[in-house]
């Protein structure tokens, strides 16, 4: 054991790095703290990076997110209990995925994620960087009460390709490893090849694969896809690139003191199975009757750019505010996504440095498929 005043020991709260930090370093990244890790913001220019993918095709490594393995007999009994989505819609398809959140009891948001259907003694779940150690505690504590085993897995790492070119170029580089299994995989669905697990998954609005694979595989894939064109992109493109997509950032538009009613998200509820007592169903459905809390799109039809926590003014009253905002790359405007109380009609204003600017009411996503879904 090294001891922890060894003159070569890292603090406890040294950010940690991805297998790939080195690369970005190589590639000129600025580097930034990203819930703990190391993380590239951009590699030179971000609306360049933000482009690649609406056009092309980008590559982010995400290995900052944390990949469970969830494994017993009661792997879909314990699911349907701390999922808000019901893991058994996707029984019948092995590989299936499912987008959904944890709630606490009062139906706020303990995090966002996905979950992978394997089998019935087996599924895969990804969860969030920054609120990982509440999240693995939450995991655990909900496990006792059942026969299965929730193993966090360090030693993978996950890339994302993203953008309406991603499965070819993918396609290109992992054919000769893989073979022709990834070929037809359907959106929302993952195949395990040797050690490696491909999903059509993505946080950017656009055609998308993710690969969960390890540690030691991660930097020849990474610069295999650079070599065949693929523009790496930092948290910065990915951030603009989800607000997008209407997609929402945990912290940002989602937290434990909101609901998925709260923040656009009651479409990730399932409420079919009147038996299935999920955590926080109760609350969420009190909560249907009487809530008038509701996300919306933003776009702002002056000068300035939208910010968090900036207020929403409807008719001069407050009654909401951003909770997340960029300019628009794509767009060319800036855009929001606001919590706002009571029907908010199309028109708003928001104050910015203390003074109202005039803004638009829209629905989400922004962008679909590449195309705008704002109108002038």
């Amino acid at each position: 054991m090294t001891s922890s005043s060894s003159t070569n020991s890292k603090p406890a709260t040294d950010p940690k790095q991805t297998p790939l930090f080195h690369q970005h370093v190589s590639l000129g990244a600025r580097m930034v703290d990203f819930g703990g890790w190391q993380l590239p913001v951009n590699y030179g220019s971000q609306i360049e990076e933000h482009l690649a993918v609406r056009k092309s095709a980008g590559i982010f490594d995400v290995s900052h997110m944390t990949v469970w393995d969830v494994e017993g007999d009661e792997t879909i009994p314990y699911l349907r209990k701390i999922l808000a989505n019901d893991i058994e819609r996707v029984s019948n398809t092995p590989g299936k995925a499912i987008y959904s959140c944890l709630l606490n009891e009062n139906g706020g948001v303990v995090d966002d994620l996905i979950a992978y259907y394997l089998s019935d003694t087996h599924c895969r779940v990804v969860t969030n960087a920054g609120p990982r150690e509440k999240v693995k505690k939450w995991l655990l504590e909900q496990a006792s009460d059942f026969t299965v085993n929730v193993i966090e897995q360090p030693e993978l790492a996950l890339i994302a390709v993203q953008g309406p070119d991603a499965w070819q170029k993918f396609y290109q580089v992992v054919r000769p490893i893989v073979g022709e299994p990834v070929d037809e995989l359907k959106k929302f669905c993952s195949i395990q090849i040797s050690d490696w697990f491909i999903g059509r998954t993505g946080y950017t609005g656009e055609n998308g694969i993710e690969v969960i694979l390890p540690n030691r595989d991660t930097a020849g894939l990474w610069e295999s896809l650079i070599n065949v064109g693929l523009q790496p992109c930092g948290l910065g493109a990915r951030d603009t690139l989800r607000l997008e997509a209407g997609l929402s950032l945990y912290g940002n538009d989602l937290d434990e003191q909101h609901t998925p009613l709260e923040s656009g998200l009651l479409w990730t509820v399932s409420l079919q199975d009147p038996n299935r007592n999920f955590i926080g169903r109760r609350a969420l459905e009190d909560q249907i009757q009487s809530s008038h809390k509701q996300l919306v799109g933003l776009v702002l039809e002056d000068r300035g750019v939208l910010r968090g926590h900036q207020k929403v003014l409807i008719n001069g009253q407050e009654r909401g505010a951003i909770t997340s905002g960029t300019w628009s790359p794509s767009l060319e405007k800036s855009i929001a996504l606001a919590r706002v109380t009571g029907d908010a009609g199309n028109n708003c204003s928001v104050e910015i440095r203390n003074k109202p600017v005039a803004a638009r009411i829209v629905p989400v996503p922004f962008i679909k498929n590449g195309i705008s879904q704002v109108g002038k």
